[in-house]
Protein backbone atom coordinates (compact mmCIF):
# COMPACT_ATOMS: atom_id res chain seq x y z
CA UNK A 1 0.00 0.00 0.00
CA UNK A 2 1.50 3.45 -0.77
CA UNK A 3 2.43 5.82 1.86
CA UNK A 4 -0.57 8.59 2.20
CA UNK A 5 2.18 11.19 3.95
CA UNK A 6 3.85 13.43 2.92
CA UNK A 7 7.63 13.68 3.56
CA UNK A 8 7.52 15.00 7.27
CA UNK A 9 10.29 17.66 6.46
CA UNK A 10 8.23 19.31 3.93
CA UNK A 11 5.58 19.56 6.01
CA UNK A 12 7.14 21.01 9.22
CA UNK A 13 9.17 23.35 6.55
CA UNK A 14 5.38 24.52 5.01
CA UNK A 15 3.91 24.72 9.01
CA UNK A 16 6.95 27.33 9.69
CA UNK A 17 6.55 29.27 6.66
CA UNK A 18 2.90 29.58 7.37
CA UNK A 19 3.45 30.50 10.93
CA UNK A 20 6.19 33.09 10.24
CA UNK A 21 4.76 34.22 6.70
CA UNK A 22 8.59 33.62 5.28
CA UNK A 23 11.27 31.91 3.75
CA UNK A 24 14.07 33.44 5.09
CA UNK A 25 12.49 33.06 8.93
CA UNK A 26 11.74 29.55 8.47
CA UNK A 27 14.81 29.11 6.84
CA UNK A 28 16.64 30.83 10.02
CA UNK A 29 14.32 28.48 12.10
CA UNK A 30 15.51 25.13 10.49
CA UNK A 31 19.18 26.43 9.46
CA UNK A 32 18.62 26.65 6.17
CA UNK A 33 18.89 28.66 3.36
CA UNK A 34 16.00 30.16 1.39
CA UNK A 35 16.46 28.48 -1.87
CA UNK A 36 16.24 25.10 0.40
CA UNK A 37 12.77 26.16 1.92
CA UNK A 38 11.59 27.23 -1.63
CA UNK A 39 12.49 23.33 -2.71
CA UNK A 40 11.14 22.26 0.21
CA UNK A 41 7.43 23.92 0.04
CA UNK A 42 7.63 22.42 -4.06
CA UNK A 43 8.52 19.02 -2.78
CA UNK A 44 5.13 19.17 -0.69
CA UNK A 45 3.27 20.93 -3.76
CA UNK A 46 3.75 17.78 -5.80
CA UNK A 47 3.19 15.54 -3.29
CA UNK A 48 0.13 16.68 -2.41
CA UNK A 49 -1.09 17.95 -6.15
CA UNK A 50 -2.07 20.90 -4.55
CA UNK A 51 -0.61 25.38 -4.90
CA UNK A 52 -0.45 26.05 -0.88
CA UNK A 53 1.73 29.19 -1.62
CA UNK A 54 1.36 32.43 -4.05
CA UNK A 55 4.67 33.48 -5.08
CA UNK A 56 5.52 37.04 -5.87
CA UNK A 57 8.26 39.34 -6.75
CA UNK A 58 8.42 40.46 -3.04
CA UNK A 59 5.87 38.73 -0.94
CA UNK A 60 4.43 35.22 -0.16
CA UNK A 61 0.81 34.19 0.54
CA UNK A 62 -0.94 31.24 1.34
CA UNK A 63 -3.60 29.94 -0.68
CA UNK A 64 -7.09 29.00 0.45
CA UNK A 65 -5.82 25.24 0.74
CA UNK A 66 -2.75 26.27 1.93
CA UNK A 67 -4.50 28.56 4.86
CA UNK A 68 -6.36 25.28 5.56
CA UNK A 69 -3.75 23.01 5.39
CA UNK A 70 -1.12 25.19 7.57
CA UNK A 71 -3.87 25.48 9.99
CA UNK A 72 -4.73 22.05 10.51
CA UNK A 73 -0.59 21.13 10.25
CA UNK A 74 0.11 23.82 13.12
CA UNK A 75 -2.25 22.16 15.30
CA UNK A 76 -0.91 18.31 14.63
CA UNK A 77 2.75 19.67 15.20
CA UNK A 78 1.39 21.65 18.92
CA UNK A 79 -0.22 17.97 19.73
CA UNK A 80 3.23 16.59 18.79
CA UNK A 81 5.43 19.18 20.79
CA UNK A 82 3.29 19.06 23.75
CA UNK A 83 3.20 14.80 23.69
CA UNK A 84 7.19 15.28 23.38
CA UNK A 85 7.51 17.42 26.87
CA UNK A 86 4.83 15.60 28.35
CA UNK A 87 7.34 12.27 27.87
CA UNK A 88 10.47 13.86 28.25
CA UNK A 89 8.90 15.34 31.51
CA UNK A 90 7.90 11.48 32.91
CA UNK A 91 10.84 9.91 31.77
CA UNK A 92 12.85 13.23 34.12
CA UNK A 93 10.38 12.46 36.64
CA UNK A 94 11.90 10.67 39.83
CA UNK A 95 10.61 6.78 40.60
CA UNK A 96 7.89 6.75 43.04
CA UNK A 97 8.46 4.08 45.39
CA UNK A 98 6.33 2.93 48.13
CA UNK A 99 7.81 0.75 50.84
CA UNK A 100 7.60 0.11 54.78
CA UNK A 101 8.84 2.92 56.63
CA UNK A 102 11.59 1.30 58.94
CA UNK A 103 12.36 -1.07 55.40
CA UNK A 104 12.97 2.49 53.44
CA UNK A 105 14.89 3.67 56.19
CA UNK A 106 17.11 0.95 57.52
CA UNK A 107 17.56 -1.26 54.29
CA UNK A 108 16.98 0.87 50.99
CA UNK A 109 17.81 4.18 51.77
CA UNK A 110 21.21 3.76 52.91
CA UNK A 111 21.79 1.46 49.95
CA UNK A 112 20.34 4.13 46.97
CA UNK A 113 24.00 5.99 46.65
CA UNK A 114 24.56 2.31 44.95
CA UNK A 115 22.26 2.79 42.65
CA UNK A 116 22.43 6.39 41.96
CA UNK A 117 25.90 5.54 41.32
CA UNK A 118 24.85 3.13 38.67
CA UNK A 119 21.93 5.15 37.50
CA UNK A 120 23.60 8.35 37.45
CA UNK A 121 20.63 11.15 36.77
CA UNK A 122 17.79 8.64 38.07
CA UNK A 123 16.39 9.51 40.91
CA UNK A 124 14.37 7.68 43.48
CA UNK A 125 11.66 9.52 45.86
CA UNK A 126 10.60 7.49 48.46
CA UNK A 127 6.80 7.30 49.78
CA UNK A 128 6.29 5.19 52.93
CA UNK A 129 2.84 3.55 53.72
CA UNK A 130 1.61 0.48 55.44
CA UNK A 131 -1.80 -0.39 53.56
CA UNK A 132 -1.87 -3.58 52.09
CA UNK A 133 -3.71 -1.87 48.56
CA UNK A 134 -1.25 -0.20 46.34
CA UNK A 135 -2.88 1.73 43.59
CA UNK A 136 -0.17 2.38 41.26
CA UNK A 137 -2.44 5.19 39.53
CA UNK A 138 -4.17 6.78 42.17
CA UNK A 139 -0.27 7.03 44.47
CA UNK A 140 1.54 7.48 41.11
CA UNK A 141 3.75 4.69 41.96
CA UNK A 142 6.71 3.03 39.49
CA UNK A 143 6.83 0.15 42.08
CA UNK A 144 5.79 -0.78 45.77
CA UNK A 145 7.31 -3.04 48.25
CA UNK A 146 4.94 -5.52 50.12
CA UNK A 147 5.16 -8.24 52.30
CA UNK A 148 3.67 -11.93 52.18
CA UNK A 149 3.98 -15.62 52.61
CA UNK A 150 6.69 -17.08 50.07
CA UNK A 151 4.08 -18.84 47.85
CA UNK A 152 1.49 -16.18 47.40
CA UNK A 153 2.76 -13.40 45.67
CA UNK A 154 0.47 -10.59 46.60
CA UNK A 155 0.72 -9.75 42.97
CA UNK A 156 1.09 -11.17 39.19
CA UNK A 157 4.41 -10.60 38.36
CA UNK A 158 6.00 -9.78 41.69
CA UNK A 159 9.39 -9.91 41.92
CA UNK A 160 10.41 -12.04 45.55
CA UNK A 161 12.93 -10.07 46.95
CA UNK A 162 14.41 -11.83 50.45
CA UNK A 163 13.08 -13.22 53.33
CA UNK A 164 11.96 -11.78 56.43
CA UNK A 165 13.73 -13.53 59.82
CA UNK A 166 13.52 -11.69 62.97
CA UNK A 167 15.25 -12.06 66.42
CA UNK A 168 15.49 -10.29 69.61
CA UNK A 169 17.66 -6.84 71.03
CA UNK A 170 18.07 -5.29 73.74
CA UNK A 171 20.12 -1.97 75.27
CA UNK A 172 23.18 -3.55 77.30
CA UNK A 173 21.69 -2.47 80.28
CA UNK A 174 18.20 -4.01 79.62
CA UNK A 175 19.85 -7.19 78.10
CA UNK A 176 21.78 -7.86 81.79
CA UNK A 177 18.43 -8.43 83.07
CA UNK A 178 17.47 -11.28 80.86
CA UNK A 179 14.55 -11.39 78.21
CA UNK A 180 12.51 -13.11 80.46
CA UNK A 181 12.01 -9.83 82.60
CA UNK A 182 12.25 -7.31 79.79
CA UNK A 183 9.12 -5.48 78.41
CA UNK A 184 8.59 -7.27 74.88
CA UNK A 185 8.41 -4.85 72.09
CA UNK A 186 6.94 -5.15 68.57
CA UNK A 187 5.33 -2.96 65.70
CA UNK A 188 1.68 -3.27 64.89
CA UNK A 189 2.43 -3.86 61.01
CA UNK A 190 4.36 -7.23 62.25
CA UNK A 191 2.16 -7.89 65.54
CA UNK A 192 2.77 -11.83 65.27
CA UNK A 193 6.98 -11.33 65.32
CA UNK A 194 7.16 -12.81 68.72
CA UNK A 195 5.03 -15.62 68.18
CA UNK A 196 7.05 -17.12 65.11
CA UNK A 197 10.48 -16.19 67.27
CA UNK A 198 8.95 -18.15 69.88
CA UNK A 199 8.15 -21.26 67.96
CA UNK A 200 11.01 -21.42 66.39
CA UNK A 201 12.77 -21.29 69.71
CA UNK A 202 10.47 -23.86 71.54
CA UNK A 203 9.45 -21.40 74.35
CA UNK A 204 5.78 -19.97 75.21
CA UNK A 205 5.03 -16.87 74.47
CA UNK A 206 4.60 -14.45 77.37
CA UNK A 207 1.73 -13.91 79.67
CA UNK A 208 1.34 -10.26 78.75
CA UNK A 209 1.15 -9.08 74.95
CA UNK A 210 4.06 -7.25 73.32
CA UNK A 211 3.68 -3.61 73.35
CA UNK A 212 3.16 -2.71 69.92
CA UNK A 213 4.24 0.68 68.09
CA UNK A 214 3.16 2.34 64.88
CA UNK A 215 6.21 0.99 63.13
CA UNK A 216 9.04 -1.52 63.57
CA UNK A 217 11.17 2.03 63.61
CA UNK A 218 9.47 3.37 66.92
CA UNK A 219 10.00 -0.08 68.43
CA UNK A 220 13.83 -0.05 68.02
CA UNK A 221 13.64 3.35 69.57
CA UNK A 222 11.91 2.25 72.65
CA UNK A 223 14.92 -0.15 72.85
CA UNK A 224 17.46 1.71 72.34
CA UNK A 225 15.97 3.71 75.31
CA UNK A 226 15.92 0.63 77.23
CA UNK A 227 12.22 0.49 77.69
CA UNK A 228 12.46 -3.39 76.95
CA UNK A 229 13.34 -5.67 73.66
CA UNK A 230 12.21 -5.41 70.80
CA UNK A 231 12.11 -8.42 68.09
CA UNK A 232 12.74 -7.40 64.22
CA UNK A 233 15.15 -8.19 61.34
CA UNK A 234 19.09 -8.21 62.32
CA UNK A 235 19.67 -6.19 59.36
CA UNK A 236 17.34 -3.20 60.59
CA UNK A 237 20.10 -2.91 63.31
CA UNK A 238 23.27 -3.44 62.35
CA UNK A 239 24.25 0.02 62.85
CA UNK A 240 23.80 -0.32 66.54
CA UNK A 241 24.92 -3.42 66.74
CA UNK A 242 28.25 -2.30 65.83
CA UNK A 243 28.07 0.30 67.83
CA UNK A 244 27.23 -1.30 70.65
CA UNK A 245 23.67 0.45 71.29
CA UNK A 246 21.89 -3.03 71.06
CA UNK A 247 23.26 -6.34 72.09
CA UNK A 248 21.18 -9.77 70.56
CA UNK A 249 19.80 -11.79 73.36
CA UNK A 250 19.56 -14.76 71.48
CA UNK A 251 21.55 -16.26 68.30
CA UNK A 252 18.42 -17.70 66.85
CA UNK A 253 17.05 -15.67 63.67
CA UNK A 254 13.78 -16.83 63.24
CA UNK A 255 12.03 -17.28 59.82
CA UNK A 256 8.48 -15.56 59.86
CA UNK A 257 7.40 -17.11 56.43
CA UNK A 258 6.99 -14.20 54.76
CA UNK A 259 8.92 -12.81 52.33
CA UNK A 260 9.48 -9.11 50.82
CA UNK A 261 8.09 -8.32 47.18
CA UNK A 262 8.51 -5.83 44.74
CA UNK A 263 5.41 -5.24 42.59
CA UNK A 264 5.34 -2.88 39.82
CA UNK A 265 2.27 -1.50 37.90
CA UNK A 266 0.45 -3.46 35.06
CA UNK A 267 2.10 -2.43 31.27
CA UNK A 268 5.23 -1.97 30.41
CA UNK A 269 7.32 -0.43 32.80
CA UNK A 270 9.23 2.68 32.61
CA UNK A 271 13.19 2.24 31.74
CA UNK A 272 13.66 3.58 34.68
CA UNK A 273 11.37 1.05 37.06
CA UNK A 274 13.00 -1.97 34.91
CA UNK A 275 16.47 -0.57 36.37
CA UNK A 276 15.23 -0.40 39.82
CA UNK A 277 13.94 -3.88 39.41
CA UNK A 278 16.91 -5.24 38.62
CA UNK A 279 19.29 -3.05 40.63
CA UNK A 280 16.67 -4.15 43.74
CA UNK A 281 17.00 -7.96 43.20
CA UNK A 282 20.47 -7.97 42.78
CA UNK A 283 20.99 -6.01 46.39
CA UNK A 284 18.59 -8.46 47.77
CA UNK A 285 20.88 -11.15 46.86
CA UNK A 286 23.69 -9.46 48.94
CA UNK A 287 24.86 -11.16 51.96
CA UNK A 288 22.81 -9.36 55.24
Amino acid sequence: MEDPFPPLAALRTFALVAETGSLTAAGARLNLTQPAISRRIRELEAALGVTLVHRGANALRLTEDGLRYAASLQQAFSGIAAATLALRGAAAAPLRIRAYTTWAMRWLIPRLPRFRERHPGLEVEVVTATTPVVDFAREGLDAAIRTAPAGTPPLRGAVRLQAVHVAPFAAPAAARQGLERLTWLGSRVRPRDWASWCAAAGRPAPAAPPLLFESTSLAIQAALEGLGAVICTPGFVSDELRRRRLRPLSPLQAATGDHYWLLLPPGPPRSGSAAFRDWLAEEASRPA
